[in-house]
């Protein structure tokens, strides 16, 4: 699928995109191109991946001009690039409409004007019935990237979106917080023990990227069927596996912080189908294009919202086998 691709990947010198570039390295890919603003993580990134089909690109989203330039002859855009953490959106409003809109609309009309082969972009849970601006912000995006199928008119592009909560272990997320709690032995500081979240790890999240380019046609929301866990499981697992007698401190929820999380919402469920490993998320206007294309998608089997508490709960001891498969601990 990858031979002789050139691939650029937006904000990848993050969790998910450096584990990406190592991922498609093993491949018979042409070129990489690293296309992010943070000139250390660059650097960082450079240091550790030793490879000559790497390229590194210091760019923003938000500067049309400079994207355009880094995707000359590029088959493949993987976007990736967005401001993530939930506070600093909700205190930085603007500036996560100009990266997480207008930046996308940037790289859509820079995929169509360069005729991309394909786009791929990053959701989130967040953006499902959003009740914060980063929420609200990646819906906008996902539905920029839906939308950019009836823009495009006769260029080829095949815009395509994949959607799902934290990776485990990632940067900022849940496990390496309380870790580092730990360590330095702060009390670990919880919201509320029976919140819920999905479990994905990053093997995960990037097979679902890999199966989305491989089997998308243009236009769907590729969602993984999913596990999930208890806020205060986890606590306890982490607690478990180093040993500690850690203190917790409950402390309050977050703005914008919802108790369980939903990858698809109920009103999305007459448009989602599924096949053996993904849900998949259809525009009704594109249903019968994509559905002549796609032999192994059916009506989904969804009763209610896809919401990390209708799914399967990982026990404590799960969990403590997940971290320690994972080495995350």
């Amino acid at each position: 699928m990858f031979e002789g691709k050139k691939i650029l990947i937006t904000g990848g010198t993050g969790s998910l995109g450096t584990a990406l570039t190592k991922k498609l390295l093993k491949t018979d890919v042409e070129t990489i191109r690293i296309f992010s603003r943070d000139e250390l993580k660059q650097v960082e990134m450079q240091s550790e991946i030793k490879d000559d089909r790497l390229r590194f690109f210091i760019g923003d989203v938000r500067d049309k001009e400079r994207l355009s330039r880094a995707l000359e002859d590029v088959n493949i855009v993987i976007h990736a690039a967005a401001l993530k953490q939930m506070p600093v959106a909700e205190y930085n409003a603007f500036e996560a409409v100009k990266t997480n809109i207008i930046g996308t609309q940037n790289i859509i009309e820079s995929c169509l004007d360069k005729n991309i082969e394909t786009a791929l972009a990053i959701g989130t849970d967040k953006a499902v019935s959003p009740v914060n601006t980063y929420g609200a912000t990646k819906l906008l995006m996902e539905r920029l990237f839906v939308s950019a199928n009836f823009y495009k008119g006769n260029h080829r592009t095949k815009f395509l979106c994949v959607r799902y909560g934290n990776v485990l272990g990632s940067r900022g997320s849940i496990v390496p917080v309380f870790s580092n709690q730990i360590k330095s032995g702060k009390k670990i500081t919880i919201t509320d023990p029976s919140m819920t979240r999905f479990t994905i790890t990053m093997k995960d999240a990037l097979e679902l990227i890999l199966r989305s380019l491989k089997n998308g046609v243009g236009g769907e929301v590729f969602v993984p069927k999913l596990h999930a866990y208890r806020v205060g499981d986890i606590k306890d697992a982490i607690i478990d596996l180093t040993h500690t007698k850690t203190e917790t401190e409950i402390i309050s929820i977050r703005p914008g912080e919802k108790i369980h999380e939903s990858l698809i919402s109920f009103d999305e469920l007459r448009n989602t189908f599924e096949n053996d490993e993904d849900y998949v998320i259809i525009d009704k206007q594109l249903q019968e294009s994509i559905l002549k294309q796609s032999s192994n998608i059916k009506p989904n089997s969804l009763n209610n919202s896809y919401s990390s508490d209708k799914v399967k709960i990982l026990s404590k001891e799960e969990l403590k086998q997940l971290l320690s498969n994972q080495k995350l601990i």
